[in-house]
């Protein structure tokens, strides 16, 4: 299979929104070849600003980064998981976005616990003592330790971490997380480990200062919710639930939700619910579902596949531009506002995606019979709400020739899941 064919395979498969082991494989590598670039980024901006930054500064990167390169070199894919985790991308992206001097500074911060992180995925000892300003370390897909003196003693061995507040208020041993780990990392006072949802190693992430830009997310700049607020007991019970179901209609998706997702972000709740819930991904951090917690297993089953399929086109879009920027703006039947040439792609991919799903459950089985209805519903709503906006990008002179290919391609997909619809009648 020639480079050319290979590719034209993978834009093809991820067209059609079915999961397949050559598109995934394809979208993790864009996606750790992304982070690296913006890692270089930062590195030639540190080099560039040099003096803008105090020397204390630039010591303390130094001493991250190296701490950083010591772990890659004992485990490479424990690293390389830690790099690839959402808030990772989000850091990297905030970090080259924030002002010289002070703003820049805050932000490198992150990087400490960023290597200790790496340090215990590869079992990598460490030592020596850090600051902690803001009073909490945050070990990026692990937890945070609250620090109330502001500096932290690290120690340990080969295999397991340390970590102790200065003044003695706060302790934690961190053992290697292994791949296949469905047990928290480590324990003591003052710390709060990332919790993996059920059956999967998805972590509900309820600490991460990145998991949400500051201006917040949506219509209502909803903000992210910290513990003990994040209802982690009513998300694992959604969680397994939806799970069950998605399991039972289409199990290849519960598989695809399981394995590109990486974390889901509780968000808070709004100030005038409307009995529905709002989910976003962040073209900065994809495999995180931001999401307030849906009323029932069948709406988070519908976000988890809204979701996941936002971060898939975003990678895609990484790799290969599918789109320039335009002025234009379109209305789309899922929207009360225009949307740009981005937007209707976005929004055709995770519907088409959807309405997918619910062709399906249209003939799930038994046990399923309130989404099956609900499933009947919001296939005849979308299918047509799709056809039209796919109608807008076959028009648009916005897209790039791939682009023009992944919207011909989820055409003929789109034309198919209305032939098998009309064959269940």
């Amino acid at each position: 299979m020639t480079l050319a064919t290979r590719f034209s395979r993978i834009v093809g498969e991820l067209a059609r929104t079915r999961p397949a082991s050559l598109s995934a494989e394809a979208l993790r590598a864009a996606l750790h070849a992304r982070r690296m670039v913006l890692l270089k980024a930062v590195l030639i901006r540190l080099e560039r600003e040099r003096a803008a930054l105090r020397p204390a500064g630039h010591r303390r990167f130094e001493a991250d980064w190296a701490l950083l390169e010591r772990a890659e070199r004992t485990e490479p894919a424990a690293v390389r998981a830690l790099l690839d985790y959402p808030m990772t991308g989000a850091w990297l992206t905030e970090t080259l976005a924030a002002d010289e001097g002070p703003a820049l500074e805050g932000r490198l911060g992150y990087l400490s616990g960023l290597a200790v992180a790496a340090a215990v995925r590869a079992g990598c000892p460490v030592e020596g003592e850090l600051a902690v300003p803001s009073g909490r370390l945050v070990l990026p897909s692990l937890g945070e330790l609250s620090c109330p003196s502001g500096r932290v003693r690290l120690g340990g061995y080969p295999g397991s971490a340390r970590i102790t507040d200065s003044a003695g208020l706060a302790d934690v041993l961190l053992t290697r997380l292994l791949p296949d780990s469905r047990h928290p990392v480590g324990g003591g006072p003052g710390w709060s480990g990332l919790r993996e949802l059920p059956g999967s190693t998805v972590v509900l992430d309820d600490v991460d200062p990145y998991r949400v830009p500051a201006q917040g997310v949506g219509p209502e700049a909803l903000p992210a919710v910290r513990r003990p607020h994040s209802a982690s007991r009513r998300w694992a019970e959604q969680w397994r639930a939806a799970q069950a179901l998605l399991s039972a209609t289409d199990p290849e998706r519960a598989a695809e939700t399981r394995t590109l997702l990486r974390a889901v972000v509780p968000l808070a709740p709004s100030a005038h619910p409307s009995g529905s819930s709002m989910s976003a991904t962040l073209r900065a951090a994809p495999g995180a579902m931001l999401s307030q917690l849906p009323p029932e297993p069948g709406r988070l089953a519908e976000a988890l596949v809204h979701e996941v399929h936002h971060s898939k086109l975003a990678a895609l879009h990484e790799l290969v531009p599918l789109y320039r920027s335009g002025g234009a703006r379109y209305r789309v039947g899922w929207r009360p506002d225009p949307r740009p040439v981005s937007g209707v792609l976005q929004g055709v991919y995770a519907h088409l995606a959807l309405t997918d799903l619910w062709r399906r459950a249209r003939g799930g089985p038994p046990g399923t019979d309130g989404f099956r209805d609900r499933a009947e519903r919001q296939f005849e709503t979308y299918w047509d709400a799709v056809g039209e906006a796919l109608s807008i990008l076959r028009e648009s002179d916005e897209l790039t020739f791939v682009g023009r290919e992944f919207v011909q391609e989820m055409e003929c997909h789109h034309a198919s899941l209305g032939v098998a619809a009309r064959s269940l009648w």
